[in-house]
């Protein structure tokens, strides 16, 4: 049996009521995934529960969905993760932001780092800030994730640094300290992660300046869009919602 699909609306959500869905949605169900009249589905908006849905009736232009009572809200995560993620290429950080979304972030700040070799402004990144929602979005849809992960307006590393983060830690291959032997960090984390070519030996002093300690992962230097992989399964299964 096919599972249902799950979509994500911006919509209020209420039992009983009957919705047209945004035309994003009626593109996806009908001319993708094929659904009609009679068809179920889940519908979310990212504040925290499923609605189950009937279409009552669908065609190329227009989807109407009666919303059924929703399941039971989303537990909060046991451990709240920022990520502030240096800018990357493309796909890598697309699969960055897809993988954390899957394994529980909390926030994600993509940054602008002397060595990136992405170059965003204007209308170019008010486009790429909405792709990645976009990849945000999808990953919840594909995870189960009834909440949002907030994707912040991409910002400079420096001005990232000054705003103060809870237990904030670099990912730094020459600590000494490996994040498997971290103290439990509390109910948050901050981890930041560099780009392509990595944090300048002066924008890791800076780091370290505001606060953050280095921590490595292994003896291996990971890729920009392994390491926040690496990083959230370890921090997930010491201290977050992977120990069971």
């Amino acid at each position: 049996m096919m599972r249902q699909p799950r979509v994500y609306v911006d919509l209020d959500l209420e039992a009983g009521n009957v919705l047209s869905l945004p035309p994003p949605a009626v593109l996806h169900l009908v001319q993708v995934l094929r659904l009609r009249g009679g068809d179920g589905l889940m519908l979310f908006n990212g504040e925290g529960r499923d609605y189950p849905a009937v279409i009552l009736g669908a065609n190329r232009y227009r989807v109407e969905a009666r919303l059924g009572e929703p399941g039971p809200p989303e537990p909060p995560l046991p451990l709240q993760v920022h990520l502030g993620l240096g800018i990357s290429k493309g796909e890598r950080m697309d699969f960055a932001l897809q993988k954390a979304v899957e394994l529980g972030v909390a926030e994600v700040t993509p940054l602008f780092a002397g060595r990136a070799v992405v170059r965003l402004d204007g209308e170019r990144l008010t486009k790429r800030l909405e792709h990645w929602q976009g990849v945000v979005i999808a990953a919840c849809e594909q995870s189960g994730r009834r909440r949002l992960p907030r994707l912040h307006p991409a910002e400079t590393l420096e001005s990232w640094l000054t705003k103060g983060h809870p237990r904030p830690l670099l990912l730094d291959p020459s600590a000494d300290l490996p994040l498997t032997d971290l103290p439990p960090p509390g109910p948050a984390l901050t981890i930041l992660i560099g780009p392509e070519g990595g944090l300048s030996p002066a924008e890791r002093e800076r780091a370290y300046r505001a606060g953050f300690a280095g921590v490595r992962l292994g003896p291996r230097i990971l890729r920009t869009e392994t390491a926040p992989l690496v990083a959230l399964a370890i921090a997930q299964s010491q201290w977050g919602d992977l120990r069971d």
